[in-house]
């Protein structure tokens, strides 16, 4: 079964270019990375695929130092003339298995740029440090990560669905239909291992093993992570812990009641952080573009996916009886998933969302995504109660010179004129929760067409 991508139209642009660099495909283990790409080849007349982690592979690298004898040699193995090979995709797996491949990479683009190349591989992070002299401007990044919600739907072949999602604004009619989708989407993640599994059967008993062998796979590479014994085990003790504090604030000294200091706690989360199992979500104080975030704040926690968190809480059979999912481990759930479907948007950069703080002695405010959208600061509440109770994103709205704000939440779309507690009129997006994917189409959709002066309804 194979997946169809966001991040195919990447693909495809890239292709295109007349200025076509070797390519770097990043992203954790088991986001279907080598799927996407085989998949991809389907476009080329030939393919020649490598894997690092085989011998015979790595050879290629190893027995040659010169790009157009390794592209001979490749060439020659797979039956492929030299006037073949603007047509032949060189795809390298698991290049992070050789540092001085990741280094070759400037030559294929200076000296056979006739020749398309994407490498790909999930610990580049790591292994970029053991490179002597990394071609910086000679190579291209894209980003990949579990499914989102409209791959899901893709995935599952609800096409039908899939068009309503995409239709801006939203049909009503579609509410009920997308929320149940999402449900389901939400309580078993975007991992492609899952999802493939759970379309095969539909039982959600099913799939404990595969989670559980996802999970145990970042386990075992806490060693290539690490670069000694106490960061072995600081990051195992992470890793045990940091599933009960999703979608909350952390501080680094004695994360999840241990003892290791905030030192040792910091340097494990962003070896985790980069190898994008773990994500620091920083705040930041801005409420006018360019946002930037407050590192020396206390950062929010994001897993790679909510599937796995799911299933590492022993909570997806309790979250299958109910029907609003707002309310789901302290409310947590929702806010951490419509984060990642954010996040799986960014695939050209790796970027991250923010989130906006005012901390004062008596009164702090928090809002739980800022979106940055042309001059403006768009702030984002994941709720459920009325919008009475919006007091942070009111604090927001207090301070900012536009009058756009949202609120993603369990109920159906409208838009609605709104005040804040001091007296500020706002306009208020009201977005069901499945439309995480379709946030950048909703609030140009409602910059462009809403203002204070029309009149309500």
């Amino acid at each position: 079964m194979n997946f169809k991508r966001y991040v195919l139209k990447n693909l495809e642009a890239w292709k295109a270019s007349n200025n076509r660099k070797p390519l770097i495909l990043r992203g954790a283990r088991q986001v279907g990375k080598t799927t996407l790409v085989t998949e991809f080849a389907k476009s080329y007349d030939f393919f020649i695929p490598l894997n690092l982690e085989k011998t015979s592979d790595k050879e290629f690298f190893e027995a040659y130092d010169d790009v157009n004898t390794i592209v001979e040699s490749l060439l020659l193995s797979n039956n492929i003339t030299p006037d073949q090979q603007q047509n032949t995709l060189l795809f390298i797996d698991e290049i992070q298995e050789l540092p001085k491949a990741i280094q070759l990479l400037r030559y294929f683009f200076e000296e056979v740029p006739e020749l398309h190349v994407i490498s790909a591989g999930s610990l580049l992070e790591f292994a970029i440090k053991e490179v002597e002299s990394f071609p910086v401007g000679r190579v291209e990044f894209l980003y990949l990560f579990p499914l989102n919600f409209s791959e899901y739907l893709q995935a599952i072949n609800h096409n039908t669905a899939l068009n309503y999602l995409r239709s801006v604004p939203l049909n009503p009619v579609a509410h009920k239909t997308l929320l149940g989708l999402f449900h389901r989407y939400a309580i078993i993640g975007g991992m492609p291992e899952v999802v493939k599994r759970n379309i095969g059967d539909g039982n959600l008993a099913n799939l404990p093993n595969v989670y559980e062998s996802i999970w145990a796979t970042y386990k075992e590479d806490v060693e290539k992570y690490a670069s000694n014994a106490t960061e072995r085990r600081v990051i195992r003790h992470i890793m045990e812990t940091a599933h009960l504090y999703i979608d909350q604030r952390i501080k680094f000294q004695n994360f999840g009641n241990s003892n290791y200091r905030s030192r040792e706690v910091g340097e494990a989360m962003r070896n985790l952080d980069a190898a994008k199992i773990i994500q620091l979500i920083y705040p930041t104080t801005d409420i006018e573009p360019p946002i930037k975030p407050n590192i020396n704040k206390s950062p929010r926690l994001q897993f790679l996916d909510t599937g796995l968190v799911n299933y590492t809480l022993g909570i997806q059979a309790q979250l299958l009886g109910m029907e609003d999912l707002s309310n789901a481990f302290k409310g947590a759930i929702i806010p951490h998933l419509i984060t990642q479907e954010i996040i799986s948007l960014n695939t050209i950069s790796s970027t991250k969302p923010h989130f906006w703080i005012r901390e004062k002695k008596q009164s702090s405010s928090e809002v739980d995504l800022v979106y940055p959208y042309q001059d403006k600061v768009i702030p984002i509440e994941i709720k459920s109660g009325a919008t009475g109770t919006l007091k942070s994103l009111h604090q927001f709205m207090d301070r900012t010179d536009h009058p756009y704000a949202i609120r993603i939440y369990g109920g159906g779309y409208k838009v609605e004129k709104s005040t804040t507690i001091a007296g500020t009129p706002f306009l208020l997006m009201n977005l069901p929760y499945y439309l995480g994917t379709q946030l950048p189409n909703y609030i140009e959709y409602f910059v462009d067409n809403h203002s204070m002066s029309e009149k309500e309804g």
